[in-house]
């Protein structure tokens, strides 16, 4: 893992941040513990129900890297064509169903209707 390994980085950076980020899932279960106050196996279990994937999978980088694609819910690396940053998080309110402030805001700033607490 040093200087000359080209993977080294990305283990460690794999390993520091447990499920993720944003490569698999471990954004989606962060908020759902956040905004809805779930403990950790119920936030997983609660994101691969509404992904319709097994809890391993969540955690399977090549998985959700296609999942995340076809679902356009954004990826690590941009991809022509596909949702970023305010559009990504609009759809992740709506898949998840939870309110997402910024997302909110935004709706606000255009006259849509914000979405209710849940």
């Amino acid at each position: 893992m040093g200087t000359g390994d080209p993977t080294g980085m990305s283990v460690g950076h794999a390993l520091a941040s447990s499920m993720g980020g944003i490569r698999t899932t471990g954004d989606l279960v962060a908020r759902m513990q956040l905004a809805r106050k779930m403990r950790l196996p119920e936030a997983k279990a609660y994101v691969a129900d509404k992904l319709g994937v097994s809890l391993l999978d969540l955690s399977d980088s090549t998985v959700m890297r296609d999942l995340r694609e076809e679902l356009d819910i954004g990826v690590v690396t941009a991809v022509p064509g596909t949702a970023k940053g305010l559009e990504a998080k609009a759809r992740i309110a709506e898949l998840l169903g939870v309110r997402i402030n910024c997302v909110e805001r935004l709706k606000g700033k255009m006259g849509a209707p914000p979405q209710p607490r849940g």
